[in-house]
């Protein structure tokens, strides 16, 4: 019997997961709901297995899976006041602020001339000395100086003068 179960679930696993996937909207909880559920069917799968739709009672169990999830979710939601969150853990600062700076300096980058952006990337990337990048750029060290400072002002003015911008090696990690 515990064969029938296996077979089962390697021939309908993925409807079965794409099921729950757009019921709950959410691939994590829809795993979860999914596992739950096979687990209590494994355990009445001679029962189950008997019935003209298998799969259509698993995907009723997993509906009510999913239901009664949200219903033990809210029952133990408890909301609480800012200041005892705040006493119980330190509040931790939002990365998608570092993230947008990130893509917003990439996309200043981007729009660089080609030999300045190579001379930043070498420069603040690579870590490579002057006389380095003047070798990969075919060019001289003064001219790989004037490259970078002009990129430079460039990425400062194109940040509207904030002072606190995200530095070029944040950037290009």
């Amino acid at each position: 019997m515990r064969d029938r179960f296996d077979d089962f679930v390697a021939q309908r696993l993925d409807r079965l997961l794409r099921y729950a996937t757009a019921l709950t909207c959410d691939p994590h909880l829809a795993q979860d709901v999914v596992q739950e559920t096979l687990l209590r069917a494994q355990h009445r799968w001679e029962r189950i297995a008997g019935l003209q739709a298998p799969e259509s009672y698993v995907r009723k169990m997993i509906t009510n899976e999913f239901l009664s999830w949200r219903r033990r979710k809210a029952s133990r939601n408890v909301t609480a006041a800012h200041s005892t969150l705040d006493a119980i853990g330190t509040p931790t600062a939002d990365h998608a602020e570092h993230y947008a700076e990130r893509d917003a300096m990439r996309a200043r980058i981007a729009a660089l001339p080609r030999k300045q952006r190579a001379a930043i990337v070498l420069r603040f990337y690579e870590d490579c000395t002057d006389a380095e990048i003047a070798e990969a750029l075919g060019c001289s060290a003064g001219t790989v100086r004037s490259h970078i400072s002009r990129a430079l002002s460039t990425l400062r003015a194109a940040d509207g003068g904030r002072r606190r911008g995200l530095p070029v090696t944040e950037a290009l990690s």
